[in-house]
């Protein structure tokens, strides 16, 4: 338990600067019909509870692995990983950056919709990635190219944090929020 301890006080260190970037994006403004009629000035694009993964590499890393993402598959005390959870259907979404220690350098919001569809199919046909070990033994990874998946794959991606409204809206997927008639 004490990898996973390690693990999260080293990403909890992004958190913040993750929920600047992920209100960019998944908080939109509505219809005018929805504050003029229900007092709407933003609105979240999902009104379920929408769960999202979070995992936050060393910048040195970005040069050589910033077209792919990583995946924990592994830990020596056999407890259960990202990957087990994503493949049992749990997150919506997963924020991968590369930061500096103090700030993310780069990011890509991923639908782990999308992610989950080609898996499958990829297991189908045998071409599961390779489980490779992180250097300290702490835990052991697959590596996926963002290649070799659908271009709905990345729902958004920057470098930083959107410095104006403009970057923020360039950033904002374009489907509109569904609207709740309810209420």
């Amino acid at each position: 338990m004490k990898d996973w301890e390690a693990d999260k006080k080293a990403s909890d260190v992004y958190l913040h600067e993750i929920k600047m970037i992920l209100g960019a994006h998944l908080i939109g403004e509505p219809p005018i019909a929805e504050d003029q009629e229900r007092n709407t000035d933003l609105i979240v694009m999902k009104m379920d509870s929408v769960r999202i993964a979070c995992r936050v590499r060393k910048e040195s890393y970005f040069e050589r692995y910033g077209h792919e993402f990583t995946i924990r598959s592994g830990r020596p005390s056999g407890n259960k990983t990202e990957l087990r959870k994503v493949v049992e259907g749990w997150g919506d979404f997963m924020f991968y950056g590369f930061g500096d220690g103090e700030i993310i350098k780069h990011w890509s919001l991923l639908d782990l919709k999308v992610f989950r569809s080609r898996l499958f199919s990829m297991a189908l046909k045998n071409q599961v990635p390779i489980q490779k070990g992180n250097h300290d033994g702490s835990s052991s990874f697959m590596s996926f190219s963002i290649q070799n998946f659908p271009s709905s794959l990345v729902v958004a991606s920057g470098d930083g944090v959107p410095l104006n409204q403009s970057q923020a809206d360039n950033q904002r997927p374009q489907k509109p929020p569904q609207q709740d008639k309810k209420k």
